[in-house]
């Protein structure tokens, strides 16, 4: 089963494609997104990558979390659904507009 991992602190210069290339090298990606303003078009500046194999995904987090990355360090963890983000951060509804 595929995991789904976060990524964030991004340089706003990285694309969907850029960001399936970094992430590659560890297995299948069968997804990247980096999550853009939808008023604007421009990069938030974090993304999600679908990583289809467990232990690759689990080596990715362990290799890329604060990585330096065109400037930036990373932090790559395994993506939490937005149930459980919610029970956290009672704000988090606001801030997303859900």
């Amino acid at each position: 089963m595929a995991k789904k991992l976060y990524v964030g602190n991004l340089a706003w210069s990285v694309t969907n494609d850029s960001l399936e290339q970094l992430f590659s090298g560890f297995g299948t990606v069968t997804s990247a997104q980096v999550v853009q303003d939808r008023e604007t078009g421009r990069s938030r500046g974090f993304g999600f990558v679908e990583i289809q194999e467990d232990e690759a995904a689990q080596r990715a987090i362990d290799e890329m979390h604060d990585k330096e990355v065109e400037g930036r360090r990373l932090t790559v963890n395994e993506a939490k659904r937005v149930r459980e983000l919610e029970m956290e951060n009672g704000k988090l509804r606001k801030l997303l507009q859900i």
